[in-house]
């Protein structure tokens, strides 16, 4: 088996459910992920939306992840993870919002890394991909799309 992300809420490509967006209860989809490469020894992940219109717009940053972990609970980052800054500038799942329009893509991305990261809750971006660079020794993405009507 590959290092590969999920969710039982959506197949990949698929429309994230309302529930899941600012059009519903705004709670962060379950996620589950398979045979993560050695050494891992925690995980992080960004999940951001390209299709914005002022750019790429960061949706949620969760890392702390334990390496023994398999999924996130709908909801919830997980017992022991930290979430950081997104850019609704707010701590935690800021879910799909778009305008109006086409659908919009969501990139789910989870790295294994090879060290459990030392940042504060409420770090942005940035700082989580500093602090990720030359530790990520795998890495997985799930889309989804949602659209407003």
């Amino acid at each position: 088996m590959a290092f590969e992300l999920t969710s039982p809420a959506f197949k990949a490509g698929d429309t994230i459910p309302a529930k899941h967006t600012c059009d519903g209860d705004d709670r962060s989809p379950p996620l589950a992920w398979t045979d993560p490469p050695a050494g891992a020894k925690s995980f992080a992940l960004v999940c951001e939306d390209p299709d914005a219109p002022r750019g790429t717009w960061v949706h949620w940053l969760v890392w702390g992840i334990p390496a023994s972990a398999r999924a996130l609970s709908e909801g919830s980052p997980g017992a022991g993870a930290r979430e950081g800054t997104n850019d609704f500038r707010k701590t935690g799942w800021g879910g799909p919002c778009p305008p109006p329009g086409p659908a919009h893509r969501y990139f789910f991305r989870l790295s294994a890394l090879d060290t459990t990261l030392d940042l504060a809750p409420g770090a942005t971006k940035a700082a989580l991909e500093k602090a990720m660079e030359g530790h990520v020794v795998g890495r997985t993405e799930l889309t989804g799309r949602y659209a407003r009507r």
